[in-house]
């Protein structure tokens, strides 16, 4: 006989709203001067800006969003949304709708709207792309559709659209 708190469900974790403990450990030893030391490390790995990444899943729907600051966007559900990113991949079953503006974008699913692709455009057999669509280099594979008002960035065109790409 299964008892309330059974197998399946996660003990309650109240650990949040505690205050935090004080150390009692004694304060580790300074390194020597000449060899790196690990906190030093640390804190240039913090400086560090790490990728944002943002994963739109399978069953969801986000519709009217602007979205900055981020880096690689994936979309495996339906999304309706403006973005500047570096990257934009979107499954088999997933769609987007609306404007971005990327370095690279590989499409298995279905994109329509504005789309500026400031490096690569990749659309793979099962892709489906309509709207306003400038590339820098494209890569099309057998099957896929492509439709609308498609045009080349030229070299000038796509460095200075990379020069527009402000990083945070």
């Amino acid at each position: 006989m299964l008892q309330k708190d059974g197998f399946f469900r996660r003990q309650r974790d109240d650990s949040f709203l505690r205050p935090p403990q004080p150390s009692t450990a004694p304060a580790p030893a300074a390194a020597p001067a000449s060899a790196p030391s690990v906190e030093a490390d640390a804190q240039a790995r913090a400086g560090e800006r790490k990728e944002a990444k943002l994963v739109v899943g399978p069953d969801i729907k986000m519709k009217g969003a602007e979205i900055t600051d981020c880096d690689t966007l994936v979309v495996q559900g339906r999304m309706e949304a403006t973005l500047d990113s570096r990257v934009l991949e979107i499954a088999p079953n997933g769609v987007f709708q609306g404007t971005i503006a990327v370095d690279n974008a590989e499409i298995h699913g279905r994109f329509e709207g504005e789309l500026t692709v400031r490096r690569q455009l990749v659309i793979h057999g099962t892709g489906r792309v309509s709207g306003k669509i400038r590339y820098t280099k494209i890569k099309i594979e057998e099957g896929a559709e492509l439709s609308g008002e498609i045009s080349v960035l030229d070299k000038s065109q796509a460095s200075l659209a990379l020069g527009k790409r402000v990083v945070a």
